[in-house]
Formats: C-alpha cells, structure tokens, sequence
C-alpha cells in the first residue's frame, strides 16, 4: 500500500499572518514541509500546538507532516484532533476527511476511507481530488472483493476436491476390502470342497474295506458249508458200503 502516498494527493493547509499566537511556528513548520523536511517541520508544528493546543491549522498540518513520514496512524489522530475543533469553514473540514480518507486507505481500511471521502465531498463537492480518490478506493474495493470471491471460489471448488478425492480413496478401499473378502470367501470355499473329497475318499477307501470284508467272509462261509456237505457225502458213501457186506 506505500505506493498510494505517490498516487493519492494530500490536502495542505496553509493562511496568511493572522493574529494567532501559534502561526509563527506554524509558518515555520509550513516552509520546512514545502522543502520537504518532513520531521522538521513536525518539531515546529509540535511548538505551535505546545503554544495553542486547539489549533486547526497545527493539528492538521502535524498530520500532514506525519503522514509524509508514513506515521499513518498518528497522522490520522491530528486530522482527526483538527475536526474536533469544529471549524466552520467546510474547505477546512472537507481538507480534514480527505486526508482522513487517505490515512484510511493506506492503512488498508478501504470501506472506512471511503466514508471519509464521501463526508469531504459533502462539505466540498467541487473538489476533483477527492472525487479521484473516492473513484480510486471503491476501485480498489471491488477488486478486493472479486479476489475474495475467487479465493472462496477456488476454496469451494479444493474443498470439493478434496472430498471427492476422500470419497475415491473409500471407495477403492471398499473395493479392496470386499475384494479381499471375496478371495478369503473363495479360498473357505476351496478349503472345505477340498475336506469334502478327503473325507468322501476316506468313506469310499472305508467302504472298500468294508466291501471286501464281507465278500471274504460270503467265500469263506461258502468253503465252509462246501466242507460240510464232502463231509456227509463221505460219511453216506462209508455207511452204504458197509452195510452190503
């Protein structure tokens, strides 16, 4: 903001000899500001005050003096000192809110300097120089608030972002994670048809056994009950022969 003291003009009290007690330290002080010494002419503009405390024309070129010094905030509390002498001629109270108005300004409280300016219109609404500042200061406002706007915008549009992004990631976790399910359900599924068969092959080998067992066991009853009856022929065969003789 430095660079609005070169571009925004500054209002500058100066009157001629008056009776006042103070104005030969004020003169002084005026001669110092027109070269340029800006904390000379200060030091004379404080000895003015120091003579007459309620003098417009000390506070409000102190003001000025301070101003040039880029001691905004001071600069501003003599502007407004110098209005709080209630000075009648509007020139003079136009010159105060105008250079309120820039105090404003480059201290970066824009809305505040625009009021300012609007209230020196009012007392002088011929001035150009505060109508240029004006147009000046609500410019700079409207791009404040359009940079603003995009900043909120651009906001908006990364937090947005940013959602959709978490949203993705959950997503594709989801997807992980039923995926892994899915391979963990699969492989169970494997597992178990796998112990079915080992099972079905042990109950088929069982089986097996089992069958033969009792196909040994039928043969053997066989041999058996074949023994049995060789032996009755046998014994039928002895008894017959026997008797004949």
């Amino acid at each position: 903001m430095k660079k609005l003291v070169f571009i925004l003009s500054l209002m500058f009290i100066t009157f001629s000899l008056l009776a006042q007690k103070e104005s030969k330290d004020v003169r002084a002080g005026n001669k110092l500001y027109n070269e340029e010494k800006y904390t000379d002419a200060e030091v004379e503009y404080r000895k003015g005050l120091q003579k007459n405390s309620q003098s417009f024309e000390a506070n409000f070129n102190l003001g000025n003096a301070l101003f040039r010094q880029e001691k905004y905030e001071d600069a501003m509390k003599q502007y407004m000192s110098s209005l709080a002498q209630n000075p009648t001629d509007k020139k003079k109270l136009a010159a105060a809110y105008h250079n309120i108005g820039n105090s404003l300004l480059t201290g970066g409280q824009i809305p505040q300097s625009i009021e300012a300016y609007k209230m020196a219109l009012k007392n002088n609404p011929a001035d150009d120089d505060t109508r240029y500042n004006l147009a000046f200061a609500q410019e700079l406002l409207k791009n404040q608030e359009q940079q603003q706007q995009n900043q909120d915008n651009q906001q908006d549009k990364d937090n947005k972002d940013d959602s959709q992004d978490k949203q993705d990631k959950q997503d594709n976790q989801d997807k992980q994670d039923q995926g892994q399910q899915d391979e963990d359900k699969q492989d169970q599924q494997n597992k178990n048809q796998d112990q079915n068969q080992q099972n079905q092959q042990q109950q088929d080998a069982q089986m097996s056994q089992e069958n033969a067992q009792q196909i040994l066991d039928a043969l053997l009853d066989d041999e058996k009950e074949t023994q049995e009856k060789v032996k009755k022929q046998k014994a039928k065969s002895s008894r017959k022969v026997e008797k004949d003789w």
